[in-house]
């Protein structure tokens, strides 16, 4: 199998992950919320398979929720989307609490096939 050059720029490691996520435009003081499910994600962002996308470069907050514990986890991220297809959007993020960051990298480290983590 032949990777295609944007597999060949990534310089973070990405994991399958799907769950459900928020993202929340602020613009020109109006609020658009939309919803969708993750494709994968890496420390540095996650690709959103969604119906309804902003325009690339658009500053978005994303919301990831993690199930499956005690309870529910929220990670609140600020993000640039930086690539839109026609099954979703590419997002990069920019900042994040440290807290935020730690449960992102603990994802990305047990759901890693790669031992380079």
């Amino acid at each position: 199998m032949v990777a295609d050059n944007n597999d060949e720029k990534r310089k973070h490691v990405r994991v399958g992950f799907a769950t459900a996520i928020h993202i929340l435009l602020d613009a020109d003081k109006e609020q658009v919320r939309l919803e969708g499910d993750s494709k994968d994600l890496s420390i540095k962002g996650l690709f959103v398979n969604t119906d309804t996308v902003f325009p690339a470069q658009t500053n978005c907050s994303v919301k990831i929720y993690l199930s499956g514990g005690v309870e529910e986890i929220e990670l609140q991220i600020s993000a640039t989307v930086v690539r839109v297809t026609e099954s979703g959007m590419g997002i990069e993020f920019d900042s994040m609490d440290i807290e935020t960051y730690s449960h992102l990298k603990n994802i990305v480290y047990y759901n890693s096939i790669d031992d380079s983590v």
